[in-house]
């Protein structure tokens, strides 16, 4: 008894022991960190990083790099002793204070190369302020003017922005013999951009009569095998002075950023030769810039507007949009001179500019709620696509089914598609990855209601082979209801639609204009399509009625459409897409209600098995009753085992005994 009594008293002392040593642990592995930090700051001469560079000898030596670098007032006159000097700085920090007033003036030339300001004409000069202090956020400037556009800018070339910035009182003219590149700083950079101007589609009337007439101006025509670059403006210039940027390794700099650096002018560097100095940046901000603002720049334009804002930008702001902005330019100079053209859904760059205009244009509020509705059009459209295979993949029978309508949507979707495409430069990519989703599960749902077959033709047909669209089954009595009810549903709707699609076909060709006879096809299928497409939901509707019954319908499925259907309405205003598209997201609301209802009238008992010899909502319920099942079987089955065990007296409790 004692022994368990001396054990649990000692196992109080066991932890708290395990816990000193710990502790003890902890205490000596820090002990040893500091200890080596200390070994290696006397070893390495303070914790400066250095770098193996060549002296002027040829000599492999060590440079301290990562030193704090001194203002540029003191900078040392000469380099350490086995320093060597680096073209390029390692690490560079600001020229002057972060707070600093600053004059500026801004003039446009069609050079390159600065001319002295006192002999420049009065309207090139389009913007001057004095004692603009950078890091203040409430200091702004405004400046509105005209350009007289010149002679060599109308012949596409570059309107060229000269600014001119320097401390207060300090000649801001580099041709002056006194100026200092330690108080002043100039740098030049365009106005203008050189952008692929976008591909416009000529259309024309089929039935006119100078058809010939423009098939012989289109042969005389050089080919043109790139694209063709204009020369645009944008009237509005922002100008934003980066305070907080601090020291930083100029290699490292994004080159985005890096071409918004302006190093100091004369080369200087600290005692190590490789850190340098750098002009307060200032942003020549193009981000909100937007094409369809701009003017395209020719002979015929005389006078331009300028308006230009001066103000301070936070640090990481900036650090954000020049990246963005640049790899937008990039992208598409690839799609015009990469890829021949513009890809469909507005791979050139657009897609950026597009959310632009849309901060832009729209309403805070309006844009919030696009933003939060966005993210529930993604996850119903993915959750409608997952409920609608499951279930057509549960669904054993036909009944309720309409194949006719399905092979209908394939081909609407199919033309929709298209349509997009020849529509692509109004179309993003949104729009068209979900048609495209669509179209490939409507061709799945054929082949889990009928057996799709290739099938010899006819002895005297065209084509040697035809698909056939066969019965996985018998068809039962409802099965072959459902298949009348979509006859008589498709009867009438070849009466009410063939003759508006006649109609409208005939309209188009002869008050419209198209690019080509694909192009009159294809619109005038998809405009009967967006215009009466609502009719093929009218047969599953149909079969509703005559059935009495949406027990057969993918509820879940059908639900999540509907909602999309409403958030498809807001989109409608504000995502960039064919107009025919936009009207058609209205037409489903109708659908929608008369479904809605029918389920009211029809109502479904989701705790039975339903009239087509559906249980319940899913499957998992399904296989737990049968598991059920099979478990009270295995339990009657051992029971009857143990009672039959009794009556024959083979059940014995322990070991059999030996006979002696």
């Amino acid at each position: 008894m004692p022994e368990p009594v001396a054990a649990a008293g000692a196992e109080p002392a066991r932890q708290e022991e395990q816990g000193q040593s710990m502790l003890m642990k902890i205490f000596q592995g820090l002990a040893m960190w500091v200890a080596m930090q200390f070994l290696m700051k006397q070893f390495t001469g303070g914790g400066q990083k250095t770098t193996a560079v060549t002296n002027a000898d040829g000599k492999v030596v060590q440079v301290a790099t990562s030193g704090p670098i001194p203002p540029y007032h003191e900078r040392p006159r000469q380099l350490n002793e086995g320093a060597v000097y680096s073209h390029i700085p390692q690490s560079i920090a600001p020229i002057w204070p972060d707070n600093s007033a600053v004059d500026i003036i801004v003039t446009v030339s069609p050079s390159f190369v600065a001319e002295p300001l006192d002999k420049l004409p009065k309207d090139t000069i389009v913007f001057q302020e004095k004692g603009f202090r950078i890091g203040n956020w409430s200091d702004t400037r405004v400046a509105e003017g005209i350009i007289n556009v010149p002679v060599p800018v109308k012949q596409n070339g570059t309107l060229w922005g000269h600014f001119y910035i320097g401390l207060p009182g300090a000649p801001i003219d580099p041709t002056q013999r006194n100026y200092d590149p330690g108080a002043a700083y100039h740098f030049v950079h365009p106005l203008t951009q050189y952008i692929p101007k976008k591909k416009e589609s000529k259309t024309r009337n089929l039935l006119s009569d100078n058809t010939e007439a423009e098939e012989v101006v289109v042969e005389d025509e050089p080919e043109q095998t790139g694209p063709i670059v204009a020369n645009y403006y944008h009237p509005n210039i922002s100008l934003s002075f980066i305070p907080g940027s601090g020291t930083f390794s100029f290699p490292q700099a994004h080159p985005a950023i890096r071409q918004y650096i302006r190093l100091e002018a004369t080369g200087a560097r600290d005692g190590s030769g490789q850190n340098g100095w750098y002009y307060p940046i200032l942003f020549v901000n193009t981000f909100w810039q937007l094409k369809s603002k701009m003017t395209m720049v020719n002979e015929t334009v005389d006078t331009l507007p300028i308006r230009i804002d001066l103000n301070n930008l936070a640090d990481w702001k900036f650090k954000l949009m020049a990246p963005i902005e640049t790899n937008s330019k990039e992208q598409a100079r690839q799609a015009a001179w990469g890829g021949g053209g513009m890809s469909a859904g507005g791979g050139d760059g657009s897609e950026i500019e597009m959310v632009k205009e849309i901060f832009m244009d729209t309403n805070p509020i309006l844009l919030c709620v696009t933003i939060v509705v966005s993210i529930l059009h993604m996850i119903l459209e993915t959750l409608a696509f997952g409920s609608d295979i499951a279930h057509y993949r549960k669904k054993k029978d036909n009944v309720g089914i309409s194949v006719r309508s399905i092979l209908a949507n394939v081909f609407m979707q199919t033309v929709i598609f298209l349509y997009l495409i020849d529509q692509s430069q109004n179309t993003s990519w949104m729009i068209l990855g979900g048609q495209g989703v669509g179209i490939l599960i409507e061709l799945w749902k054929i082949t889990t209601v009928v057996n799709v077959r290739l099938r010899p033709a006819p002895p005297h047909s065209l084509i040697p082979y035809r698909l056939s669209f066969e019965d996985k089954h018998k068809l039962s009595t409802t099965e072959k209801k459902t298949k009348e009810y979509d006859e008589i549903a498709f009867r009438y709707m070849y009466i009410a639609g063939v003759p508006l699609l006649l109609a409208y076909a005939v309209y188009s060709l002869v008050y419209e204009t198209h690019k080509s006879w694909y192009s009159y096809v294809i619109a005038t299928l998809v405009g009967s399509v967006y215009a009466y497409g609502f009719l093929m939901m009218l047969p599953s509707l149909y079969i509703n009625y005559r059935l009495k019954s949406v027990a057969h319908m993918p509820g879940k499925a059908m639900m999540y459409k509907f909602l999309n259907t409403f958030i498809d309405d807001l989109f409608a205003f504000t995502i960039k897409m064919p107009f025919l598209h936009r009207l058609a997201t209205l037409r489903d609301d109708v659908i929608f209600f008369i479904y809605l209802y029918q389920r009211w009238a029809y109502k479904v008992d989701y705790t039975r098995v339903n009239e087509f010899g559906q249980g319940g909502d899913d499957d998992e319920e399904e296989e737990e009753v049968k598991k059920e099942v099979e478990g009270k079987k295995e339990e009657v089955v051992e029971e009857v085992k143990e009672e039959a065990v009794k009556v024959t007296g083979a059940e014995k409790k322990g070991k059999a005994t030996k006979r002696k």
